[in-house]
């Protein structure tokens, strides 16, 4: 591997021409010919690392809050609720927490699973209820004097839920460039993303983001009950952290810390319990309106098992469904698509050369799990934004990718609109998917790629002795079980 940067632009006349971390504009082709609108590379001669307060974590929250900003511009139409002629499809604007607020009684002042029932893990409902309750607060001091603006209620809460998100957000770079070891840099890409701009108040995916993110960053402080706890709290929000156990299993099991590896699973199991069993007893058949709808739920409308069904004229799997009934052959195909996956980035890790980064085996798994599962949200990609700056922190893929992603949205709100109403056929918004899909499995086989060769893998070959900034506990741990390959042939 490298013992040193390289890249266009990068000094080579000894090492005090070199900072003590990796400059995007000396390594990265992209970032370097995207500099040069700003004067170019970073100078051989400039200083890095001692400013007073433009440290790359405040620019990266700089960042953050500017992609942010754009984000809530693009919301702020819909953000009354008053969506007439379509127009939460024509401006690009729908987000999910606007009609939930009257259809789950948080405008009544109902709390989630007590008194109506809601279709989201137990810690997502409390995020809701929080922000009813600061909404309710602000409409009543709005109400009673004349120093803040009158505001509908779904308008108010709504302000409240973004600006608690847009918290979630700056967690979640704050704990990615803690996972970054020397490339801090790397946390930029976070908040100059168009996929944040476009998701980032679709729904309430960054609260369990943070949360999972925050977990990652304990494990890299080798702190695994706290990471654990950590985790449990963010399967709690959203099941995808699940994912990110199961990428440090195979790992420890490689390295023999499964004993590390059961900690951090009874941790986050008891958090996962203190918040979930309270609920369950209280109020057990609305606890389970989550469980119970995806089990029943059919495929997705931007998933490949939808597209395989709509080409066969709904012939495949189950064949068409009642309202409500459950695609039982559906969910077999998918649960053995997913162990299939698990098997093979299983094998992957146990027969790699080196043994796989964390970010790069959880990468894998959610990725994978988001081709292959019957359910992909839009907003579900923002769960793959960290893990894939973590795991191949190269902005042109990157970039490509989530152009894809954000472009989606278009047809997306098009095809909703209708073609009556100037809007687009099903076809066009199948096409969108595909160049989504196909951008994510590209990004998927690079990162295989590196995996396979890790002299390619820039995070290792940008830093003398770099193994894993988030390996934690793994971070240049030897191997205790591995599998025979040919695969990693250089």
């Amino acid at each position: 591997m490298s013992s040193t940067p390289s890249g266009p632009s990068a000094p080579a006349d000894g090492p005090e021409a070199f900072p003590d971390r990796v400059v995007p504009t000396w390594t990265d082709p992209a970032a370097a010919q995207a500099s040069e609108a700003v004067g170019g590379p970073w100078g051989r001669h400039a200083v890095t690392g001692r400013a007073l307060f433009w440290t790359p974590l405040r620019v990266c929250l700089l960042f953050v809050v500017l992609g942010l900003s754009l984000g809530w511009v693009k919301q702020e139409p819909c953000a009354d609720g008053r969506w007439t002629d379509g127009l939460q499809y024509t401006h690009l604007c729908y987000a999910d927490t606007v009609p939930l607020f009257e259809l789950y009684g948080l405008r009544a002042g109902e709390l989630p699973y007590l008194d109506s029932a809601v279709e989201y893990p137990v810690l997502t409902g409390g995020f809701m209820a929080l922000a009813a309750v600061v909404g309710r607060g602000y409409d009543g001091v709005a109400g009673a004097t004349s120093l803040l603006p009158d505001l509908p209620p779904v308008h108010s809460y709504y302000l409240v839920t973004c600006l608690l998100l847009s918290l979630c957000a700056l967690v979640t770079v704050r704990a990615v460039l803690g996972l970054s070891g020397r490339r801090p840099w790397d946390a930029a890409m976070i908040g100059l993303s168009p996929l944040l701009v476009v998701h980032a108040f679709t729904n309430w995916d960054l609260f369990a983001l943070a949360l999972a993110t925050l977990g990652m960053w304990a494990w890299a402080r080798r702190m695994p009950t706290l990471a654990g706890v950590l985790f449990g709290l963010g399967v709690a929000a959203k099941l995808f952290p699940l994912l990110i156990l199961g990428a440090l299993f195979l790992l420890c099991l490689r390295a023999g810390l499964l004993r590390t590896w059961l900690r951090t699973v009874l941790s986050a199991a008891a958090a996962w319990l203190a918040v979930n069993l309270p609920v369950a007893l209280a109020a057990p058949d609305t606890w389970g309106t989550f469980f119970r709808l995806n089990s029943v739920r059919p495929a997705d409308p931007d998933t490949l098992w939808n597209i395989a069904l709509h080409v066969s004229g709904d012939r495949l799997f189950d064949g068409p469904l009642a309202e409500g009934q459950t695609p039982v052959v559906l969910n077999a195909v998918v649960a053995i698509a997913l162990v299939l996956l698990l098997l093979g980035v299983g094998w992957l890790t146990l027969a790699a050369p080196v043994r796989p980064r964390v970010a790069q085996v959880a990468f894998l798994l959610v990725a994978g799990f988001l081709l292959l599962n019957k359910v992909w949200s839009p907003q579900y990609s923002l769960w793959l934004l960290p893990l894939a700056v973590l795991a191949r922190p190269a902005w042109r893929s990157l970039l490509a990718w989530q152009a894809t992603e954000a472009l989606l949205w278009v047809p997306r709100m098009l095809w909703y609109l209708g073609t009556d109403n100037r809007g687009i056929d099903v076809e066009w918004f199948f096409l969108a998917v595909g160049l989504r899909d196909v951008a994510v499995v590209v990004l998927m086989g690079l990162v295989v790629r590196d995996v396979l060769q890790p002299d390619r893998d820039v995070v290792r070959a940008s830093w003398p002795g770099v193994d894993d900034p988030a390996g934690g506990p793994l971070d240049h741990a030897p191997d205790a079980v591995t599998l025979p390959s040919r695969a990693g042939i250089r």
